[in-house]
């Protein structure tokens, strides 16, 4: 009995120690010019130049696999956008907006008759939010991060910054 309650309790908090394969914190003269996703290992990494400064663990859209390719579909596009707005009054902890769709969306988006969609951000955890963040993809199509990675990657990434979104 104690064995399982252990192994309970140890797999409860998995997630939230594992949510970043760097927890150092970054130095607060630090600047990321450029984001990138890498959508197959779930991974967001800050460079600065050729430099990775830091690399976090997301969840993406429930549908991952694949460019997003319409309104409502679940996937996290792929693609070269902008992180054009910083969000405090997000419905979640902090979020910065991407700027999908970009004209290659559009075109896809017409050519298939179908709606882009659009809000899409990079964002914590959702600001009612109780309890432990389970593994896996969740969002409708974003890049979800813990609230103390938005927090970090707020500060950093200035807005302007290209994000490149890789399968």
């Amino acid at each position: 009995m104690q064995l399982s309650v252990l192994a309970l309790c140890s797999f409860a908090v998995l997630p939230l120690q594992a949510s970043s394969p760097d927890t150092s914190p970054l130095p607060v003269s630090a600047v990321a010019d450029k984001v990138v996703v890498l959508k197959g290992e779930r991974k967001l990494q800050l460079l600065h130049g050729a430099e990775v400064l830091k690399t976090y663990r997301v969840a993406l859209g429930g549908s991952p696999v694949g460019p997003k390719s319409k309104q409502g579909d679940h996937k996290t596009p792929e693609g070269t956008y902008i992180l054009d707005r910083h969000n405090p009054h997000s419905l979640y902890h902090r979020s910065i907006h991407i700027s999908y769709p970009n004209d290659e969306d559009v075109a896809r988006a017409r050519k298939l008759g179908v709606l882009t969609g659009g809000d899409v951000f990079l964002h914590g955890l959702p600001n009612d939010f109780r309890g432990l963040l389970a593994p896996g993809d969740w969002t409708d199509g974003c890049i979800a991060l813990t609230n103390e990675e938005i927090d970090e990657i707020w500060r950093v990434v200035p807005d302007g910054t290209p994000i490149e979104i890789k399968p």
